[in-house]
């Protein structure tokens, strides 16, 4: 993600899972551009400083939206009719209706599926620094939020002692 709470870019790795989907919405993605580009609709709005330097760059394919919008907006800068991302709340309004199609009672947003990734690596065993790097705290006693829940299962989970001992 790019710039996102604290203006802060985030990086996690890709699922070898998701690879198969993603390649298909880089196909849909692509499929828009190019209609784009036969229209001769402009392309991504860029920044003033990049535009400046390099005016076709918005244009290209490596700059294009990877969830690019079905519709084209108004851009309400320059008054240009363009293409933009799928704006967040569609992607909460997804989740919303995933977690009621699969029937799931708690509410699920999207900072839920944030705190779960880092909660399960924690209960995975990868030590807090590494969980504190993948969403992006700068400092560690937030990601120590996560960890109540590993004190939760702690009475239900064996001790290592004990898978030591049956190895004898």
């Amino acid at each position: 993600m790019r710039e996102g709470k604290g203006a802060k870019d985030r990086v996690v790795m890709l699922p070898h899972s998701l690879v198969p989907a993603l390649r298909e919405q880089l196909a849909r993605s692509r499929a828009l551009w190019a209609a784009d580009r036969a229209a001769e609709r402009p392309g991504v709005s860029m920044p003033f400083a990049l535009d400046a330097k390099y005016p076709r760059a918005g244009q290209t394919w490596p700059w294009h939206w990877v969830f690019a919008s079905p519709t084209l907006t108004m851009d309400p800068r320059s008054g240009i009719e363009r293409r933009h991302h799928v704006y967040e709340d569609r992607v909460q309004r997804a989740l919303k209706k995933a977690t009621l199609l699969a029937g799931i009672p708690k509410p699920v947003s999207v900072y839920t599926l944030r705190h779960s990734f880092a909660t399960h690596f924690l209960q995975s065993g990868t030590d807090i620094r590494t969980v504190q790097e993948l969403p992006g705290h700068s400092d560690v006693s937030t990601t120590m939020i996560y960890t109540h829940v590993l004190k939760v299962a702690a009475g239900g989970t064996a001790s290592p002692l004990d898978s030591l001992l049956a190895a004898r």
